[in-house]
């Protein structure tokens, strides 16, 4: 696994901080009762900020019509929804909820082209309420595969999440399961699927980003 490019400054930091925590405890305690749990506290909380960072190998699967998740988590909505924003049409959609312990990371859904992506600034509002789809800071991308049919998705900030990063540029060729960016902390992908995609997934199912196909369409 490697540290996710614009993550490197954040886990950083969080070293950073920790250690100056853990020399602020031994310089104001003498008192190995307070040393010793302050250390491993902050250790461990060093290691979790560098999974949650980093990126995980993974078989990437995924074609141009079958279509993986975006992220790891678990499917907290399949139903039907209209996209106002670029498909303005029905579609399937598929909600994944990410927590604390998940992988951050997001990857593209399928082959093809970027044929648009948008930043949204917005709320931080807990990412599994139904509001947060519209009125949380997101960023909205859109990918047409050869066959001109697309799959837009959102990567939803949560309550906790302060930054979304996405590679997405319009034009750009991507490959499905291959990185497309990261959100940082708790928040929520939806992903807007062609009317007849055939859904291959369960509410309440765990999916691993990049591996889990969810459709095909």
């Amino acid at each position: 696994m490697t540290i996710d490019k614009n993550s490197k400054g954040t886990v950083l930091l969080v070293y950073v901080i920790s250690a100056a925590v853990i020399a602020g405890a031994f310089l104001l305690s003498h008192s190995w009762w307070v040393r010793i749990p302050v250390t491993l506290l902050f250790i461990w909380f060093c290691r979790w900020q560098t999974l949650f960072h980093c990126v995980p190998k993974r078989n990437p699967a995924g074609s141009d019509s079958e279509v993986v998740a975006v992220a790891d988590g678990r499917v907290v909505m399949i139903g039907d929804a209209f996209e106002k924003e670029w498909l303005k049409c029905e579609c399937k959609m598929i909600s994944i909820y990410m927590d604390f312990w998940d992988y951050h990371v997001n990857y593209w859904p399928i082959d093809g082209k970027v044929a648009y992506t948008k930043y949204h600034p917005g709320k931080h509002l807990l990412a599994f309420k139904p509001k947060a789809s519209e009125d949380n800071e997101h960023t909205c991308t859109s990918i047409r595969n050869a066959a001109g049919r697309e799959v837009f998705f959102k990567q939803l900030a949560g309550g906790f999440a302060r930054r979304i990063v996405c590679y997405a540029k319009e034009d750009m060729a991507v490959n499905a399961g291959r990185q497309c960016g990261i959100i940082k902390f708790g928040s929520r992908i939806d992903m807007y699927l062609p009317k007849d995609a055939d859904i291959k997934v369960a509410l309440g199912d765990i999916v691993r980003g990049s591996e889990t196909v969810v459709a095909v369409i």
